[in-house]
């Protein structure tokens, strides 16, 4: 005989399941019971708070490639985690939500804490269920895991009632996981895209999600090198693409680079694979005309539901990434008269990386030049929401064994969790994480999480005293009207050696390579405070540049 707590933890550990990220609620003390018994193969890293644990299991299921565990209790707890829930959806990473709820008994009459979590999460989540049957807690749990992984990846929410946990059944937990193959793509749809291709005069590929494997990823470099075909990444799906191959052309991110908009938008044909089309990787459904685009767009994706959802496609082909990828290389190279065309897309993409002088103590074109040089080749790198993050997502090139953890839903605050939940998966590799100073502050408390857990990234905080993007905006639509976008913040070096981390500020562009050797030295992770500017708020205009032509165009 075992409780529900018992056969939930049995049976995640069964499916594969290594962690859990979250805080205790007295809603589901059963689980955390059972997994007293399961140390070592199924641990609980306890977290701060909830938004901190869902954006962990968020980033987990992004890295790792199987869902990320997130428990919570009702009300307050998933509530507080709704954060991760709606970027693992944007993301398209898979992800089960654990949620405690009130007792069967108390259901609909607005008991302590109670929440229809199917009302409120149905649209955020790509799937909700409670169960309120202990013997059934095996069948809807695979089905969990399978959704969560499934087609187009996303988050699964999971209701446990309290006394459903406490249940005792002589049901078996699970034992295994199943196996879901990737839908492989349709030999004809497959021959009619090749031949689409072969007749193109500027052709184009466009990637994005989350579950590629290596071998998938390794494919579409041969075919695409081959070929000769620009690629360009969806927003941070950059590091999905050996960023130092010939054929790679940029990112379709915020702050959009000309030469990445002129590929996709004078391109005669779009190969988009594993990608849907959001609205900054169309710059505002822009680059293509809504609904039928002038390219011919050819979609691959592994969910049903993504084909023809913006844009009719030329071609639509329900497939996995990988599945797709191997049959498109082992179908034969597809070749014709473009080099010029893919010369000039991997050009653009270097000529980005030209910079001025930065006007700012700390020159971040500077330092993103050093970090190039001197990060391994399996760094990963993290990020949450701002202007800062131009910084890891333009100017860094990453490598066929490198990472970026950043959230397509433009969540702040997601930088250092997920920073965690990398050191938690890959302790022995370099995690830096790229946090403005309002972004830092939004979960700078998991800082304890990690050093409880023993997870303790770099930290880099580009400190200039503002919500950058906010001011930016403010600047352009209503110069010299500042209002809610300046901070004062905390001496951030002294809080980080307060939660144990080795914590510096760095005054000085110069300063900062030795500064960053001894964070890459120091064994609790480390908090680099870097002097920013706040004239330095893009790389190539200032403040006061936004703030004077503002002034101008209103003055006409």
């Amino acid at each position: 005989m075992r409780n529900g707590g018992q056969v939930l933890v049995e049976s995640l550990v069964a499916l594969g399941a290594k962690k859990a990220f979250g805080v205790p609620g007295e809603s589901y003390l059963a689980v955390l019971d059972a997994m007293h018994d399961s140390q070592g193969a199924f641990d609980f890293v306890l977290c701060r708070n909830e938004g901190g644990a869902s954006f962990m299991a968020a980033a987990w299921g992004k890295l790792m490639g199987a869902p990320g565990i997130c428990l919570v209790t009702r009300g307050p707890g998933i509530t507080n985690g709704s954060i991760g829930i709606h970027t693992a959806m944007q993301d398209s990473s898979p992800m089960l939500v654990f949620v405690g709820q009130v007792g069967t008994d108390m259901k609909g009459r607005e008991a302590f804490q109670e929440i229809d979590y199917r009302a409120v999460y149905g649209t955020m989540a790509k799937w909700v269920v409670e169960i309120d049957q202990v013997e059934r807690m095996p069948e809807i749990l695979a089905r969990a895991w399978t959704t969560a992984m499934s087609g187009r990846p996303g988050p699964v929410v999971v209701a446990l009632p309290e006394d459903m946990l406490t249940s005792m059944t002589e049901v078996a937990p699970l034992t295994r996981a199943g196996v879901v193959a990737e839908p492989a793509p349709n030999a004809e749809a497959l021959a009619q895209a090749r031949a689409l291709l072969m007749r193109a005069k500027r052709p184009a590929i466009m990637i994005g999600g989350c579950n590629w494997s290596v071998e998938g990823r390794a494919n579409l470099q041969a075919f695409a090198e081959a070929a000769d075909i620009p690629v360009i990444a969806t927003l941070r799906y950059q590091d999905m693409f050996d960023n130092h191959s010939p054929c790679y052309g940029g990112d379709l991110g915020l702050g959009l680079a000309a030469g990445v908009r002129r590929t996709l938008a004078e391109a005669d044909v779009v190969l988009a694979i594993n990608t849907r089309f959001g609205e900054i990787s169309t710059e505002g459904y822009t680059l293509f005309e809504v609904p039928e685009p002038r390219q011919k767009i050819i979609h691959v994706h592994g969910s049903d539901r993504e084909l023809g959802k913006i844009y009719i496609p030329e071609i639509a082909i329900h497939a996995g990434p990988n599945a797709f990828a191997k049959a498109l290389r082992e179908g034969g190279a597809v070749s014709g008269d473009w080099g010029a065309w893919r010369e000039e897309a991997r050009s653009a993409f270097e000529a980005t990386f030209a910079l001025p002088p930065q006007p700012s103590p700390v020159d971040m074109g500077v330092v993103t030049t050093h970090l190039r040089e001197v990060l391994p080749d399996d760094v990963i790198l993290t990020n949450g929401a701002g202007n800062f993050t131009v910084w890891p997502n333009k100017f860094f090139k990453f490598g066929p064994n490198a990472r970026l953890l950043a959230p397509q839903s433009g969540a702040m605050g997601y930088g250092v969790p997920a920073s965690i939940a990398a050191k938690v998966a890959y302790p022995e590799r370099t995690v830096v994480c790229f946090a403005g100073d309002g972004d830092f502050q939004m979960n700078c408390q998991e800082l304890a999480s990690a050093k409880q857990a023993g997870a303790q990234p770099i930290i880099l905080i580009l400190n200039n005293g503002i919500y950058g993007t906010i001011r930016a905006h403010q600047e352009r639509h209503y110069p010299e009207r500042v209002s809610g976008t300046s901070m004062v913040n905390p001496d951030f070096a002294a809080l980080a050696m307060a939660y144990g981390f080795h914590g510096e500020r760095v005054s000085r562009t110069e300063d900062f390579p030795a500064a960053f050797a001894r964070a890459l030295a120091s064994k609790t992770g480390a908090v680099l405070d870097l002097d920013i500017s706040p004239e330095a708020l893009t790389p190539r205009q200032t403040l006061s540049q936004m703030r004077a032509a503002a002034l101008a165009k209103k003055g006409q």
